[in-house]
């Protein structure tokens, strides 16, 4: 038993799976009709008359995530109350049933809508629990009715690029737990939205293992395959409404895809990591949080680190009962957006020049790293350690984030490598950083620092490491 390199080099993401991780960061908009009852979990109990928020706007909605750089939205079709906000044709627990828009609307609709009108993807997360719906429990039954209320969304709001499950599973009102039926679902979605990617509870991103925003020093995207059964095996599936639950860190899981990983385990997989967390303390509104909004500079850091990361950012904005996002929320997404803007608008290093410590393959010269594109890269002609990029930036500059990329549609292959720095030619190299795995992304954030010449140091690699970005930024500029 053991995954050889040569193998693990081999295993490359999806077509889907590399659209979605091109995302970088979208929305999670929690709202229904916990919003009206104050609790985070409802008890499926609750009266649709409670369901009434009479400025709701869609289009704030997306201006909001949009301001922030924001790329798409998930909304919560579902939660485990069973309340829907579209007006399902198997349940009346819906906004048919609501005064809302006299029982006439379509929330899902009106979201699909402004975010494809302003350019922003639109996915949906379905809570398999259900604890309004009477079959729940009589599992061919439910299954039943969960597939069809799944045909519904992935059929008549245009393209979905993500459907979005977690594995919360408790007891229907007969006592009994049910069997979800997981491979229907996903067969059921691969046949109506091809180019969506299923979350979590799914075989194409893998939840990272917190709600509190934590990363793991090294990421990798191949992992071992039995991960993609973590998240559905229901032994291990949330319970109950437990505030612990989202602020644990599972640090016996820190390494899942090192060497050692590979020699304990018979076959790996692409299953990169998406994290999630909410701008506030809680996922759905709660007033009492109007000031607990989590700050531009915390924000950032979560950004950083998790775009920067080999990660996605899912970052929950819950509306509150008017259906708006709250001023405090919204301005420290527009706070946000313009802070990244003016942080990575500009690659210093786009017209220095490049110099490789050896012959190259890939797309021309080391310098098409420079190019801005993810489809070009530069390989070592032959896997050599350590293979060496330098870069001249023309003069002295300040700089305080370098960002780094592997072509990963050739997989992962980045183990080990280190920045230095140097102003003048003839100077000792200093050392800036010293990192572990790359991915899709990694953000390396610095001292503020002033230099012309930086080096990048690939130590240790699976084969022949394939750059395919290199960027320099200051996160100081005004």
């Amino acid at each position: 038993m053991a995954v050889k390199i040569e193998e693990a080099v081999r295993v490359t993401p999806s077509a889907r799976q590399l659209s979605w991780q091109q995302l970088e960061f979208y929305g999670f908009i929690h709202f229904g009709i916990n919003t009206f009852t104050g609790r985070q979990w409802g008890f499926g109990n609750e009266d649709p008359a409670l369901f009434n928020p009479t400025e709701f706007d869609a289009s704030q909605w997306v201006n909001v995530c949009r301001s922030a750089g924001m790329t798409g939205i998930i909304l919560t079709c579902k939660h485990h109350d069973g309340f829907c906000l579209w007006p399902s044709s198997y349940t009346n627990h819906s906004v048919k049933s609501s005064p809302w828009k006299n029982g006439q609307g379509d929330m899902v609709r009106e979201v699909a809508d402004a975010c494809r009108a302003q350019g922003l993807k639109f996915g949906v997360y379905l809570s398999p629990w259900d604890r309004h719906e009477p079959s729940y429990g009589d599992s061919p039954a439910y299954n039943a009715y969960f597939q069809n209320q799944l045909r519904e969304l992935l059929t008549n709001y245009g393209e979905i690029f993500c459907v979005w499950f977690d594995g919360a599973c408790g007891e229907g009102k007969n006592g009994k737990r049910q069997q979800y039926d997981w491979d229907a679902y996903y067969s059921l979605i691969r046949e109506l939205q091809p180019n969506a990617v299923i979350s979590i509870c799914g075989p194409d991103v893998r939840w990272c293992g917190n709600e509190a925003g934590h990363m793991r020093v090294s990421e990798w995207s191949v992992v071992p395959a039995v991960m993609k059964d973590n998240e559905k095996i229901q032994a291990n599936s949330q319970k109950v409404d437990d505030d612990a639950f989202s602020k644990r860190i599972d640090t016996r899981e820190e390494d899942l895809g090192s060497r050692e990983v590979l020699a304990r385990v018979d076959e790996v997989v692409w299953y990169p990591s998406e994290v999630d967390t909410s701008i506030r303390p809680k996922w759905f509104y709660d007033a009492a949080d109007d000031d607990q909004v989590k700050t531009v500079d915390q924000l950032i850091e979560l950004y950083e680190k998790i775009v920067g990361g080999n990660a996605c950012f899912l970052l929950n904005l819950p509306p509150d009962r008017r259906g708006l996002i709250h001023e405090n929320d919204a301005w420290n997404m527009a706070e946000l957006g313009q802070k990244l803007r003016s942080t990575y608008g500009t690659n210093l290093a786009a017209g220095a020049s490049v110099r490789a410590s050896q012959s190259g393959t890939g797309d021309g010269d080391a310098s098409c790293v420079l190019d801005g594109r993810s489809v070009t890269f530069w390989s070592p002609s032959e896997k050599f350690e350590p293979a060496i990029l330098e870069f001249d930036l023309g003069s002295v500059t300040l700089f305080d984030r370098i960002v780094l990329q592997e072509y990963i549609r050739s997989g992962q292959r980045i183990e080990r490598f280190q920045l230095e720095c140097k102003e003048r030619d003839k100077e000792v190299w200093k050392p800036l950083y010293d990192g572990t795995v790359i991915g899709y992304k990694k953000i390396c954030r610095l001292h503020a620092t002033g230099a012309r010449y930086i080096r990048l140091r690939i130590a240790e690699s699976r084969l022949n490491p394939m750059i395919s970005g290199f960027g320099v930024y200051c996160s100081q500029r005004s």
